[in-house]
């Protein structure tokens, strides 16, 4: 199941991430067709331009009875339908309408009907409409033909007034002085005799229009249309330019996509780690019902179910741990009614034998009840209280107990600086007691206990010169009851829980206890490791059972 879901997880990764691939490449597409279809209408209007702004010119300048008249006549010459309408009765919509009203040109081409040309007549409300099928060499000749008549009504200043209100960028419109240039001798003498010449350029897919404009005092001017540039393909930094964009959206898309998973597969992890640490009490935020959300609440299923379990332990040893101390009194108080009623050594021996027996198992509930309450605390999430404790201070408090239980060794304090830990006092000090205790049950002569500051943790090492520990039994030692067969048997002492209560106390301080060669007594070294820097937050202390 939890395979399938692992698969299931990924493919649906992968599907999201096929899916982004084919919207980035959709969206691509249809940037292209966005930025060509904005280019060919800039393209259309450019090129309409001056043509329906020297329309407009001619027609403002007409009275308004011959309008009609002239118009027909120019569309009969410009293979176009030319006609005036009101605002209201043309199919404008307001966008449409704003723009005609800001003396701009609007090219609207139908699939049937072809081309509109639209454009606002100079101090009047009414508009100019154009249709024509399609661009042709009539329309060419007969714009560049009028635009010639127009500028010959003028000369001087106002005829160069009315050329610069008809040159536009995709049209410019220039007059010379001197014949144009690029011409052979035919095109020249046709151009002398009054017609219009119209040059292709060759590899620049464009063409111009030459004409003679006759002046006043006898003499011309040559007209130069053009060139008129077919519309360009996309430029190359156009197309490189959408690819980037396009790119940095997919990488955009794909990142919220990944950044989305790996913020909730981290939650999980946090949770993971929190409840390794023994905070069961910690659940995951279970956002949505895809896959990793029912991760979540599987995993808060699970935590739950461990969290009960291991409460029921604990309340089940507390209470076992309890009702044993009532047996326990009820047969001291019999050995000692027995011990009274009798003088015979024999019976004092048997009755000192058996003293020590009840007075071993008091001290073993003690250890159950110790272990069950710090065991308690991790499944319930209370936290110690900490506080700065002085590490050498606690350390010689610890020898100066334990030393007069062990006169045949020589306990000893490694010389060193001063060493700040914080952490809870008494358990600390239960821990390291219970570590130097051991060594003392299994060394020759010494034991030796040594503090160190590192670049992030706080070391305290207790050694001893004893058989040590083998490298295969280092971990099952910290297991509760857990006993070696060879070096460290009953007979030595011990109820199995020692390390497993220091365990506990380093996990709930967010440290660690772990053992391995003393490299100076040649017998074990057990090491405590608490973190650097600690914050002093709010504690639960906890409560004796």
């Amino acid at each position: 199941m939890q395979r399938f879901l692992a698969d299931g997880s990924f493919l649906r990764v992968y599907l999201a991430l096929a899916l982004a691939l084919l919207l980035t490449f959709g969206l691509a597409l249809m940037g292209l067709a966005l930025v060509d279809r904005v280019r060919v209408e800039q393209y259309r209007e450019q090129l309409a331009e001056a043509p329906l702004q020297l329309l407009a010119w001619r027609v403002t300048a007409l009275p308004a009875h011959e309008r009609g008249d002239w118009l027909t006549q120019q569309s009969d010459m410009l293979d176009m339908r030319l006609s005036l309408r009101e605002p209201e009765s043309a199919d404008l919509g307001w966008f449409e309408r704003r723009r005609l009203e800001r003396g701009r040109v609007l090219v609207k081409v139908h699939d049937e009907e072809g081309w509109r040309l639209y454009r606002r007549l100079p101090r009047e409300e009414r508009i100019l409409e154009a249709r024509l099928s399609g661009l042709n060499e009539r329309q060419l000749r007969g714009l560049a033909q009028m635009l010639g008549d127009w500028l010959a009504e003028v000369d001087g200043a106002a005829r160069q007034r009315r050329l610069e209100g008809v040159t536009s960028e995709a049209l410019p419109v220039q007059l010379r002085n001197l014949a144009p240039e690029g011409l052979d001798s035919h095109q020249l003498t046709r151009l002398r005799d009054g017609e219009l010449v119209i040059r292709l350029l060759p590899g620049h897919w464009a063409l111009t229009v030459h004409l003679a404009v006759p002046a006043t005092d006898g003499s011309r001017q040559w007209l130069s249309i053009g060139p008129v540039s077919a519309l360009e393909p996309t430029p190359i930094s156009l197309l490189l330019l959408v690819l980037v964009i396009m790119l940095g959206v997919l990488a955009a898309i794909i990142y919220l996509i990944v950044r989305g998973v790996e913020a909730r597969l981290a939650r999980l992890e946090l949770a993971a780690g929190r409840i390794a640490s023994g905070r069961l009490d910690t659940r995951v935020k279970v956002d949505g019902g895809g896959f990793i959300g029912r991760v979540g609440m599987a995993f808060n299923a699970m935590a739950a179910q461990v969290q009960s379990l291991l409460r029921s332990q604990q309340e089940m040893i507390r209470a076992v741990s309890h009702e044993l101390r009532t047996p326990v009194a009820r047969i001291r108080f019999a050995m000692q009614m027995v011990e009274d009623m009798s003088d015979d050594p024999a019976i004092h021996r048997q009755l000192h034998g058996i003293d020590s027996d009840i007075e071993e198992l008091d001290q073993l509930i003690d250890e159950i009840l110790t272990y069950a309450r710090l065991d308690s605390g991790m499944v319930n999430g209370a936290e110690l209280e900490r506080t700065q404790i002085d590490g050498r201070a606690l350390a010689e408090r610890v020898i100066e107990t334990l030393a007069p239980l062990h006169a045949h060794l020589r306990l000893a304090l490694a010389p060193g600086s001063e060493v700040e830990v914080e952490a809870d006092p008494r358990y600390l000090q239960r821990a390291l007691q219970n570590l130097v205790a051991n060594a003392c049950r299994h060394a020759q002569s010494r034991v030796l206990v040594r503090l160190s500051l590192e670049s992030r943790l706080v070391r305290l090492d207790i050694e001893d010169d004893g058989p040590g520990v083998p490298a295969g039994e280092r971990q099952a030692i910290f297991k509760p009851f857990a006993r070696l067969d060879d070096s460290r048997t009953r007979r030595s002492g011990g109820y199995g829980l020692g390390l497993s209560i220091v365990q506990k106390i380093m996990a709930w301080h967010g440290g660690s206890v772990v053992v391995d060669d003393s490299q100076e007594l040649g017998g074990a070294r057990f090491s405590l490791l608490l973190p650097r820097g600690m914050n002093g937050r709010n504690k639960l202390t906890i409560k004796p059972v």
